[in-house]
């Protein structure tokens, strides 16, 4: 099992690079991207096929940012 500091330090936050979006380190990959396609259904296999510059470790970190980033968050209600 991979620590979540570990998983954590796979994903960056620089204003150069996508505008200061949360990418997978050393990629232009965005967190929302991989969260994205997870959402959709696809699987971890196919996109590790779409971006063979990644690893499972690196989704991974994709689910562990999301989950962190709204460990301390409010919510409200969104109507459709």
């Amino acid at each position: 099992m991979i620590k979540m500091d570990e998983l954590l330090n796979r994903i960056v936050i620089d204003p150069k690079v996508m505008v200061g979006k949360p990418v997978i380190k050393g990629t232009r990959i965005t967190v929302q991207n991989i969260l994205n396609l997870a959402a959709q259904g696809i699987s971890k296999e196919e996109i590790l096929e779409d971006f063979p510059n990644i690893k499972e470790e690196d989704i991974l970190a994709c689910y562990a940012f999301a989950s962190k980033t709204l460990e301390d968050s409010t919510y409200i209600p969104l109507s459709y």
